[in-house]
């Protein structure tokens, strides 16, 4: 304890007087050395021949150690050490952040490595080892749209469930407005300080029961957030079709509807990003981590406890031990 680096003196000046410890520690060894013994003038020792000597003599110089000891406990318990205490009193407000995933067949597109979805998949699950104290869920569209797991602060099943997402498992489309609406859905009755959908897309509102402009607003009413994401690069891009014969690849041209993701991210006060290399989605997701911060408010507290009852106490058994000893076990000589 008092080897501590919190420990601390408010009287450090009587730390000084123990410098006089060795001094009287040198003292009584040369007195003891040097001082004059009585002499006494006998015709012979024959008488004391037999006489050995006893542990009681021993005991008079421990209990001198004992006394100088005391003194030292007392010297540093009139220092008042003192021990610093801190904690903190810290209020953690998470973010919920529902991801909305664009899983139809366009997403194969090879521009990006592997492809878009898979690039899409790594780049978000990184964005989630990022985020420890925010509830984080994930939904996925393609024709239609269903959640692939609800808000979660259990990031592990989170990606886990995100690496098993791929195309085919939904029928094909691109209903941008019924995705959108489901992860409205999942954040409407969220009380976070700040509800957000990251909605990453490659392609035009196609299919679905919801127009997403409508979904936007409906978002906009609640409060949330919704930043768009559009993936791919311009131009003709590589795609794998399926033949007889295997896989074949041809550039084609896949579509963003450019206006209609700046428009939603506009209604709900969020923004658009475009995506067209892995590098710039990565840079993205940190940009939109920077932009949504977890609001962490720490209150600091500090006091001093005082830590010299317990040198008093000791100091205290060891004089006591010291009287004992020279007024009933040393009162008499053997």
């Amino acid at each position: 304890m008092f080897f501590d680096s919190d420990i601390e003196f408010a009287q450090k000046i009587f730390l000084y007087a123990l410098v006089l410890i060795p001094i009287i520690g040198l003292w009584y060894w040369f007195r003891q050395r040097h001082q004059d013994n009585p002499e006494l003038r006998l015709s012979s020792l024959r008488g004391f021949q037999l006489y050995k000597s006893n542990f009681k003599i021993y005991v008079r110089h421990i209990l001198f150690g004992v006394r100088l000891l005391s003194l030292s406990l007392l010297l540093i318990a009139m220092a008042r050490p003192q021990s610093n205490l801190s904690e903190q009193d810290v209020t953690v407000e998470g973010i919920d952040i529902m991801i909305a995933l664009d899983i139809s067949g366009s997403m194969l597109a090879e521009d990006f490595r592997p492809n878009r979805l898979e690039a899409a998949k790594s780049v978000a699950i990184d964005f989630i080892g990022g985020r420890n104290t925010d509830r984080i869920g994930l939904v996925v569209f393609s024709g239609e749209s269903f959640t692939q797991c609800p808000l979660t602060t259990d990031h592990i099943v989170l990606k886990n469930l995100f690496s098993d997402v791929k195309t085919g498992i939904i029928d094909d489309g691109t209903a941008i407005g019924d995705g959108l609406a489901t992860a409205v859905n999942r954040l409407r009755n969220s009380t976070a300080i700040s509800k957000v959908i990251i909605l990453l897309t490659d392609g035009v509102n196609n299919m679905g029961m919801i127009d997403p402009v409508t979904a936007a607003q409906i978002a906009q009413k609640f409060g949330i957030r919704v930043y768009t994401i559009g993936v791919g690069s311009s131009g003709p891009v590589p795609y794998p079709f399926r033949t007889p014969i295997g896989i074949q690849y041809q550039d084609v041209e896949i579509p963003i509807d450019e206006a209609m993701l700046t428009e939603i991210a506009t209604i709900t006060d969020g923004k658009y990003f475009w995506a067209n290399t892995k590098d710039k989605l990565e840079q993205i997701y940190q940009d939109i981590n920077e932009l949504e911060k977890t609001k962490i408010d720490v209150t600091e507290f500090r006091s001093k406890k005082d830590e010299f009852l317990p040198l008093l106490i000791i100091a205290f058994i060891l004089l006591s031990i010291d009287f004992i000893f020279r007024n009933i076990y040393l009162k008499t000589l053997p």
